[in-house]
């Protein structure tokens, strides 16, 4: 599976941006998805995963409620809807992917691509 990431930029503190992954394979539908972030100077976070089955969706507590995730089998893509954006949600953000169920742990993750660059200015 290869994912690549795209939709970064530069927005201002209350504006919105939507991330899309795209990823090569054959069983898109049967991996989850997740979207983690590293900020300059910090870890890696998990953001948000969306389970194959587009039925359970997990959220950082630091994003609930403004960042919404979807995910398109058809298409073999993933979205991140963000709104009501932080400075603090400024990061390089990653697109993942693993065989089985929702995980918040990079570490279980099969595949990740390239980052895409957020910056929220203030």
């Amino acid at each position: 599976v290869q994912l690549q990431a795209s939709g970064g930029g530069l927005v201002q503190a209350g504006g919105s941006l939507r991330l899309s992954c795209a990823a090569s394979g054959d069983f898109f539908n049967s991996y989850t998805m997740g979207w983690f972030r590293q900020a300059p100077g910090k870890e890696r976070e998990f953001v948000s995963s969306i389970a194959w089955s587009d039925r359970n969706t997990y959220y950082a507590d630091s994003v609930k409620g403004r960042f919404t995730i979807s995910r398109d089998n058809g298409k073999n893509t993933v979205d991140l809807q963000m709104n009501s954006l932080k400075p603090e949600d400024t990061a390089v953000y990653y697109c993942l992917a693993r065989r089985g169920t929702s995980s918040t742990a990079m570490e279980d993750y099969d595949y990740w691509g390239q980052g895409t660059l957020v910056t929220v200015s203030s």
